[in-house]
């Protein structure tokens, strides 16, 4: 397939699945909270930044960096995916980047373009930028910044982490492609549509050569639907071989389990703290998981690529950020800046193309596996429970624990309670 047709196929690729919306209504968003900033750095990337900063913050807040996909706005896919509802209960600030349709017809991230996908350069420059206003209006902490993104949201999203991992403690990526496996259009639709297999060790080098930092790397929870037909699936196997290798770990997960239903894969480093994660929605096709929480409450609004499935996924994502251990106490906001005025556009129905301290439980638990218990006809509500590695001869229904003592020694030093 020559280049031309491989720019015409791009072109009309929303249409080619039904999902053409530049032609729609959409539905309006009325009283957003996100709020603009025009004046943030050179902005070499030329995107607009929205961000939204709750009246009760944590002393030192955390910061999550959300980037939507194609043919979204950052407006909209707040509303849909409930980061500020989940900001405003937990005390931390949001960042939300948005594409304009100058810089790509479809509003796509240009997650592809080496101009763009550069550390210094472009758009990943002009994210990086509109982080740093936001640590020095806010005094964020710079242990606590993260990323997440959908579809080409989420390749920005493994741009971000592999350009800047010294800026970012962990990210999550939905939907999305491993990093540096598309320099043009060609590649990019064939890695969207054909995934092709890569070595662990080839798609590592192309985050270790990104940029001159060697560690800690950030961690990372990837997410992908099954039944996706935008973005191949296998995109998602490439992205989790892609920062274990980063991470210097083995393919094998360390324990499986389900959560909310859906197949969960973990790996851990040498402290035990898990690094790299996965979720397979089975039968989803191409967009976010949305559903209720552990804490039954409903983050986020069903619509174009939110997709009702049963998990809410930013909850999820939030708590493997460390966000959701606890409510901060009331504190008055910094006042925002005359002429900012919060985003109102409208979602068309378009593709879109460490911290504290370790919780000595969740230090334990990943050295103690139990059988999986199999998945129930209806949605479950208790929380998910791990299974032995398949290689595992641990006996049905117990659990087994390795050395005890060594564990606990390992749990307690990780939490700064031993030397």
């Amino acid at each position: 397939m020559s280049l031309a047709r491989n720019i015409e196929f791009l072109r009309q690729f929303p249409r080619l699945h039904g999902l053409n919306g530049w032609d729609a209504v959409g539905y309006a968003l009325r009283g957003s909270p996100l709020v603009e900033t025009r004046q943030f750095g050179t902005n070499p990337g030329d995107l607009r930044m929205f961000s939204y900063v709750p009246a009760s913050l944590s002393p030192s807040p955390a910061l999550v960096v959300v980037l939507h996909g194609c043919g979204q706005t950052a407006a909209g896919y707040d509303l849909g995916t409930g980061w500020s509802t989940l900001a405003k209960h937990y005390g931390f600030t949001l960042l939300l980047p948005e594409q304009k349709a100058g810089n790509n017809t479809h509003t796509c991230f240009n997650w592809f373009n080496p101009e763009d996908t550069t550390r210094g350069q472009g758009e990943a420059c002009s994210i990086r930028q509109m982080i740093a206003r936001m640590v020095s209006q806010h005094r964020i902490d710079k242990h606590r910044i993260f990323v997440t993104g959908l579809s080409a949201g989420g390749a920005m999203t493994s741009v971000m982490l592999a350009t800047y991992p010294d800026v970012f403690a962990a990210g999550a990526i939905i939907a999305g492609l491993p990093y540096g496996v598309a320099s043009n259009v060609r590649e990019a639709l064939n890695g969207m549509l054909r995934s092709p297999p890569r070595s662990g060790p080839e798609l590592g080098d192309l985050v270790r050569n990104a940029s001159k930092h060697r560690a800690p790397w950030p961690k990372v929870s990837v997410w992908h639907g099954s039944a996706d037909r935008t973005v191949n699936p296998a995109n998602a196997d490439e992205i989790i071989k892609q920062w274990l290798d980063v991470h210097r770990l083995q393919q094998p997960p360390m324990a499986e389990g389900t959560v909310d239903g859906y197949p969960h894969q973990v790996w851990w480093n040498a402290d035990g703290e898990t690094v790299v994660e996965s979720y397979t929605i089975t039968a989803m096709a191409h967009g976010t998981p949305l559903g209720k929480a552990e804490n039954d409450q409903r983050y986020g609004k069903e619509g174009p690529f939110l997709i009702e499935a049963g998990i809410s996924s930013s909850h999820h994502i939030a708590n493997f950020f460390g966000l959701t251990h606890g409510i901060p106490k009331p504190a008055k906001a910094p006042p925002r800046k005359a002429g900012e005025s919060p985003s109102a556009k409208l979602i068309p129905l378009a593709s879109p193309i460490s911290s504290l301290a370790p919780e000595l439980g969740k230090i334990l638990q990943p050295w103690m596996t139990a059988q999986e218990t199999p998945k129930p006809a209806a949605k479950p509500k208790a929380k998910p429970k791990a299974k032995p590695n398949a290689k595992s001869n641990s006996k049905p229904g117990r659990s087994r624990v390795r050395d005890v003592g060594a564990v606990i020694t390992r749990a307690l030093t990780a939490a700064g309670l031993m030397k």
